[in-house]
């Protein structure tokens, strides 16, 4: 019995971290042997004459902190690339968020609405005014290269791609402990996308930046996560999704550890819902496609339990095989590393303990979910809209 319960604690373990280990060590041999390449790059530097018409789409609630920024940054991108439509839609701000956009719009497309019904409904209703092909989701306080859409052209010219996914850089990882655990996570998962990308196709896309094609485009439920169902639908469709490192965005991680925490519940619940509405179609995709999406998604959303279990089966199997000491020893020094992280003896303790709190963040967004609970309005993070 002991030796069961220690051996299925080892599971237990590997589970839990096989999406950052195992995982990406196992794309690395599926690249070598079945690679899928991307489009190469473009030679120009400006838009051609005959250059297919994109529209981008934001959806903005009391972010005046960031907003003047954004526009300017999005009448940049029109400026590089002329044929770029700019849609906004404000969801019942209560701040002056749509009054610092009424200047400008005689150059966009802007919708305010009367009453606070959420992201997923506003994009949804900015898609029903897009004619352009190809369209670009962002969020509020990302700011984009000039050269975003233009470098699109290059993923879109393959027709069997999708939808293309930003590479987000953090611009902050030195304002505090969360931040910089928040960009070393950030990283280590677009390295995994960049190996999903390599071997056919990523898992889902990054609200703060991608880009789709309009035909493939699905109105989402308005109480679901917008990128992973628009994402994944286009996948379940039987297109590609590709993490492109030449479509860059820049944005700031939340510096502020109990902001962090609220937003890994919301992010949890959010996905795991959208994982209950897609999963009857996502199963039905291939085996490698399949693999993916259970080792960098599902076991993650799970990996706090995973961990947990481990910990309490290993320590149960120690105790049954006459090693209570070392079992007290193991459990005493493991809250020891927690203790130190929760009080910031040292940075490598508190990022130990930002990492678990993302974990039981995430995990309790999978119970919100499991338990019915609903997302759909939103909060910007006040600690990073200054």
């Amino acid at each position: 019995m002991a030796f069961w319960l220690i051996g299925a604690g080892v599971l237990c373990l590997w589970a839990g971290l096989h999406p950052f280990t195992t995982f990406p060590i196992s794309l690395v041999l599926v690249k070598r042997f079945n690679p899928k390449p991307l489009p190469p790059p473009l030679a120009a530097k400006e838009p051609p004459s005959d250059a297919p018409e994109m529209a981008i789409l934001l959806c903005a609630y009391n972010e005046e902190r960031v907003i003047e920024a954004k526009i300017e940054n999005m009448m940049a991108l029109k400026q590089a690339y002329p044929k770029l439509g700019v849609y906004i839609y404000v969801d019942c701000a209560s701040d002056r968020t749509a009054e610092l956009l009424e200047p400008y719009r005689d150059r966009i497309f802007l919708h305010v609405s009367p009453e606070r019904i959420g992201k997923t409904h506003g994009m949804n209703l900015l898609m029903a005014q897009v004619k352009a092909p190809y369209v670009i989701f962002t969020d509020a306080n990302v700011i984009l290269d000039t050269q975003v859409p233009l470098n699109l052209l290059r993923y879109f010219s393959d027709p069997e791609i999708g939808c293309v996914c930003g590479h987000l850089k953090y611009t902050n990882a030195d304002d505090s402990v969360t931040a910089s655990s928040g960009s070393l996570y950030w990283r280590l998962d677009e390295w995994t996308k960049r190996l999903e990308s390599a071997t056919g196709s990523s898992m889902g896309a990054d609200g703060s930046l991608f880009a789709i094609r309009r035909e493939l485009h699905k109105p989402s439920p308005v109480d679901m996560f917008e990128d992973i169902v628009v994402s994944m639908t286009i996948l379940c469709e039987g297109k590609r999704l590709v993490q492109a490192d030449d479509v860059i965005a820049l944005e700031e991680s939340v510096p502020n550890q109990r902001e962090e925490f609220q937003r890994k519940i919301r992010i949890g619940c959010q996905a795991y819902n959208a994982h209950l509405l897609l999963w009857p179609s996502i199963r039905r995709l291939d085996w490698l496609n399949v693999y993916k999406y259970v080792s960098h998604k599902w076991l993650r959303w799970l990996a706090i339990y995973f961990l947990v279990g481990a910990a309490v089966l290993i320590e149960l199997g120690l105790v049954a095989v006459g090693q209570p000491l070392l079992a007290a020893g193991l459990l005493g020094l493991g809250l020891l590393c927690l203790a130190g992280g929760y009080f910031s003896l040292a940075r490598p303790l508190a990022q130990v303990w930002d990492i678990f709190t993302a974990f039981v963040g995430t995990g309790l967004g999978v119970v919100k979910s499991l338990r019915g609970h609903r997302f759909q309005t939103w909060t910007p993070a006040s600690s990073i809209r200054k």
